[in-house]
């Protein structure tokens, strides 16, 4: 990844989110701007930009902000050049796939909520087209 610094406002726009949002993440220390500016202007690289997806992909599969904090923090120490112990990176390794499989399940159910609502909708429209006719 380049280490080309962005402002917030292009960050908001490549990810999505509102400044609002990116500015509570950097309050609750899950991104933080990479450098600020002369002027004070929070700068963000590919790799913040990188961090706040992942982030923007967690939120509608509910996970809170703490379990984002901590795979955040296992992913940042597995990619990391660290060299870890054997034993610790099988722990990290095993954290990031309960995340993994927590997704899938929470995919799953979002599937099944959503057969069920348009399920909903199509019995609505079916009632509003008998109603109509008549």
């Amino acid at each position: 990844m380049n280490d080309t610094h962005m402002q917030i406002g292009e960050v908001a726009t490549r990810t999505e989110l509102s400044l609002r949002t990116i500015r509570h993440y950097e309050e609750v220390g899950l991104v933080i701007p990479s450098a600020r500016s002369q002027g004070g202007f929070r700068l963000y690289t590919e790799a913040d930009v990188a961090r706040l997806m992942v982030i923007r992909r967690m939120k509608p599969l509910g996970f809170s902000l703490g379990e984002m904090r901590d795979l955040l923090e296992a992913v940042d120490r597995l990619d990391s050049t660290e060299d870890l112990p054997a034993v610790r990176r099988r722990e990290l390794v095993e954290r990031v796939r309960g995340f993994e499989q927590a997704a899938q399940q929470r995919v799953l159910d979002l599937r099944t909520r959503l057969s069920r609502a348009e399920e909903f909708a199509a019995t609505l429209r079916e009632r509003l087209d008998r109603a109509e006719v008549r």
